[in-house]
């Protein structure tokens, strides 16, 4: 699906970079390079250097700065069925967020540095490979969104973009955090049939994808929504079909 004519206006009367990641100070650390990507990975990194954050999400961070500094990877990857991501469903142990598929990812840690001198690029790495058992070597970070925010558990987003230029095995490291790994093509993504809107016992309602036997919804489904949108990869897909979070049952 294109953008309308107006959603193209607004998007590019900012110029190429003015919500980047070089704009946020995000990598100062030299981390981050878009050299040699693939060309069917130019649109969402021209989606990254351009996109704001209410175009992502109403759920933006408090302007009082509370909340706890995390990021995610978005891992795109190419397999036997073309372009696909790298999700994770964690542990129905867990306290927070329990069994939902999910990004890698997790809080900034001290050994990861500051936000300014690139620790949430680090931090997206490191969680990624004690997660899933990743080898970072292999991922080339190309791009970072805006911050964003989880209000039920207070934590402070950044996606952070990568390909997975040389990829390497992955599963579940430990099954206390990760019940498994798994990869999605972009294409059963955009597929309409594999669209829904998830519905919380709260009445809130947002996108959800119905893939590889699980229901990505909440910030992982909104992200990936967003980016499907801003790349111009959308397909029209029934906005009033719904499932609820117990979709199994």
């Amino acid at each position: 699906m294109t953008r309308t004519e107006e959603e193209t206006q607004g998007y590019e009367a900012h110029g190429p970079e003015p919500h980047g990641y070089e704009a946020r100070g995000l990598d100062a650390g030299g981390l981050v390079s878009r050299d040699g990507l693939p060309a069917w990975l130019a649109p969402v990194d021209r989606a990254a250097r351009t996109v704001r954050p209410e175009q992502l999400s109403r759920f933006l961070p408090p302007a009082s700065g509370d909340g706890r500094q995390s990021a995610v990877l978005v891992l795109f990857g190419e397999g036997e069925r073309g372009p696909e991501l790298l999700l994770m469903e964690r542990a129905g142990t867990l306290r927070s967020h329990a069994g939902q598929p999910s990004f890698p990812g997790g809080a900034l840690d001290p050994e990861d540095g500051t936000p300014e001198d690139g620790g949430l690029l680090r931090a997206a790495l490191r969680e990624a490979r004690e997660e899933t058992g990743l080898d970072p070597a292999g991922v080339q970070l190309f791009g970072v969104l805006p911050r964003l925010y989880i209000p039920v558990s207070r934590f402070v987003v950044t996606p952070v973009l990568g390909w997975w230029r040389a990829p390497s095995p992955v599963d579940a490291v430990d099954p206390g955090e990760t019940a498994r790994v798994f990869t999605v093509p972009v294409a059963d993504l955009t597929d309409p049939r594999n669209r829904a809107t998830s519905v919380h016992p709260s009445g809130h309602k947002g996108p959800a994808f119905l893939v590889e036997s699980a229901l990505v919804w909440g910030f992982t489904a909104g992200v990936i929504d967003r980016l499907l949108h801003f790349a111009g990869w959308e397909l029209p897909w029934d906005r009033t079909r719904q499932v609820p979070l117990d979709w199994r049952s």
